[in-house]
């Protein structure tokens, strides 16, 4: 099997958790895992048998050009902000029905904020065509830069090997 991991960070907590996720599903049997910041993932998945994509939420989905640009002002890399986001990346994928999905983003719990990243892009992933595994994924960041909230990072590998196992054993029952 064939996983890839596709993130949009902008404070790196979402990186942090992509790659946490990919060290997940790599400890798995005969997982072979790639790991990519979205401004850099080929949206060709010839070959991927499962695709997770992260971001952050912002404005309670995914983000935007807009918030991206809002986050340069609050301290984000303006070279990551500036490129493309999970949102213009999906919308750029060729469906490819061997390919199943799951979703991860990341979020502040306090205050609560309705939306999620996760539920958007996986609701976008499966009107492209694509199979959903596993419900949409939330990591908890301590305010806007961070850092994640103790545990969530050991809770990411978690939950990459689970969708990794779930994968293997009962090759992805769609949700």
């Amino acid at each position: 099997m064939r996983a890839l991991v596709v993130h949009e960070s902008m404070f790196g907590n979402t990186e942090t958790v992509a790659r946490a996720v990919a060290d997940g599903l790599s400890t798995v049997g005969a997982v072979e895992v790639d790991c990519a910041a979205v401004h850099s993932a080929s949206t060709d998945l010839a070959g991927v048998d499962l695709l997770v994509v992260g971001g952050p939420t912002h404005a309670f989905s995914m983000s935007r050009e807009s918030t991206r640009a809002d986050a340069v002002t609050k301290g984000a890399d303006e070279a990551v902000a500036s490129g493309p986001g999970i949102r213009e990346w999906i919308e750029e994928l060729e469906p490819t029905p061997s390919t199943a999905v799951a979703a991860f983003d990341t979020r502040v719990r306090r205050p609560r904020v309705p939306g999620s990243a996760a539920r958007a892009a996986r609701k976008h992933l499966r009107s492209r065509g694509f199979k959903a595994v596993g419900p949409p994924t939330t990591f908890w960041v301590d305010g806007m830069t961070g850092p994640l909230h103790d545990g969530e990072e050991a809770r990411a590998r978690q939950w990459g090997a689970e969708l990794g196992t779930a994968w293997v054993t009962q090759r992805a029952l769609p949700y």
